[in-house]
């Protein structure tokens, strides 16, 4: 899997996630097995198939348990967001236990607020999960300049690659929001 495709991923499920939510789950779980493979050293084919399988595995396991998908679509997406929070704060040095557990609390933490506070959380964990992975395929396709933005070595490269994902995941929380304030009003001119 190249940049591209990270990059590709990662920008629908930052400014579409919710329109859709089979996209959002899918690319959700693709993001999540995609990011903790690459974290733990995988090469790029195994972690291509780890990201494919956690893609359909999440699918699955939304259409199994329905009444709850909005909590998986959180926590997915929460355990994205987890991923590149500690890519950001351990800077390749860190402990593959350390990391699951890290992103499993992030992922049960945002998929409770996804759950409780329904779209306006889901749409958050969406936007800032795409984001993450979009700047770690840039970081893929320009490594000797933007490697940084997936796995930062000083704390320079951190605050800038923190501000690019928090920037790049406000504009697509915006747009998210945009889309889904123009769906409603459809629906509810179809409805009249």
């Amino acid at each position: 899997m190249s940049g591209i495709g990270l990059v590709v991923v990662g920008l629908l499920l930052c400014f579409v996630g919710l329109r859709s939510i089979h996209l959002a789950l899918l690319a959700s779980g693709f993001a999540l097995g995609w990011l903790v493979a690459e974290g733990l050293g995988a090469t790029v084919t195994v972690a291509a198939i780890i990201a494919l399988c956690a893609a359909a595995l999440t699918w699955v396991l939304a259409r199994l348990v329905f009444r709850a998908g909005l909590f998986v679509v959180g926590a997915v997406a929460g355990g994205v967001i987890g991923a590149k929070l500690f890519g950001l704060l351990e800077g390749g040095h860190g402990n593959p236990v350390l990391a699951v557990l890290f992103v499993v609390a992030i992922a049960a933490v945002t998929g409770l607020a996804a759950q409780r506070y329904r779209e306006t959380a889901a749409v958050a964990a969406c936007a800032f999960g795409g984001a993450g992975l979009a700047l770690s395929g840039v970081a893929r396709i320009w490594p000797s300049a933007l490697g940084f933005l997936r796995v930062p070595h000083t704390t320079a490269e951190a605050i800038v690659s923190a501000a690019a994902w928090i920037a790049l995941g406000a504009l697509g929380w915006s747009v998210q929001r945009r889309l889904l304030r123009t769906r409603g009003k459809t629906s509810k001119a179809v409805a009249a």
